[in-house]
């Protein structure tokens, strides 16, 4: 299956894998590639880059929202084989590396089985890799900034925690867009909710930090919301992450 590749702005496209969205940021013929979906996504994840003209060899890096196994998937394999730093919020470096996971564990997710499509959901995660383990050997903190990274598309990194510690979205200011990861999200497989909100309970390792996160989220100047699941989500970004506090009460 390839990937559904959408432009969305000059220079932006966001990706739907399997289950998981990344993103592409794209600067004359150098490229940054936000989340790197399953393990079994990988081929989808090269195609991507084949579709806007880019390949592992034109990327200047991977930054990563957060450390899950359905965004990390190939993240090391791009930075040892191709020699791409992988960069994250100094908090979820030791989590990329694996010396601690914050994630759902199979017991809690059995432990739901009986919410509306969490077992064909949990069948797609087996399937494509998400319960091995991928650790990336070097992951780098961001280089200290208070503004953009000096990377094709210029993001902003946000650290905005509660999903895990070092969950970070990424503002691109000049186009009006956020990359939201997972921290608000529009749809999701074992949700019957569409529209922002956050994830089910389960996937979150501190969900009064995420819920006040959004906080943060909504005080970004966006107009359109590139998140880790579901499909973009066009619309002022600050009553995007309103109705997913409401929803979350």
């Amino acid at each position: 299956m390839r990937a559904d590749v959408r432009q969305v702005a000059d220079g932006t496209y966001l990706v739907h894998g399997s289950h998981t969205n990344w993103v592409i940021l794209s600067e004359g013929d150098a490229f940054t590639l936000i989340d790197t979906g399953y393990p079994g996504d990988r081929e989808q994840v090269l195609d991507s880059l084949a579709a806007v003209g880019g390949s592992p060899e034109a990327l200047t890096a991977v930054l990563i929202t957060h450390a899950h196994n359905d965004h990390l998937g190939s993240a090391e394999h791009l930075r040892s084989v191709y020699g791409v730093p992988v960069y994250l919020h100094e908090a979820e470096v030791p989590h990329a590396r694996r010396d601690f996971l914050q994630q759902v564990s199979v017991g809690a997710v059995l432990a739901n089985a009986w919410r509306p499509g969490v077992v064909p959901w949990l069948v797609h995660v087996v399937r494509s890799g998400g319960t091995e383990q991928h650790p990336v050997t070097a992951p780098e903190a961001f280089p200290v900034t208070d503004g953009p990274l000096d990377l094709p598309g210029r993001p902003v990194p946000v650290h905005t925690p509660g999903h895990t510690d070092g969950h970070t979205v990424y503002h691109l200011p000049q186009a009006g867009i956020v990359v939201s990861g997972d921290a608000l999200v529009s749809g999701h497989a074992t949700s019957r909710v569409k529209g922002p909100q956050l994830l089910p309970d389960m996937f979150h390792h501190e969900r009064a930090r995420a819920v006040a996160s959004l906080d943060v989220i909504g005080g970004l100047a966006a107009d359109r919301l590139l998140p880790g699941h579901g499909p973009l989500h066009e619309g002022s970004v600050r009553a995007a992450a309103e109705l997913a506090r409401e929803r979350a009460v």
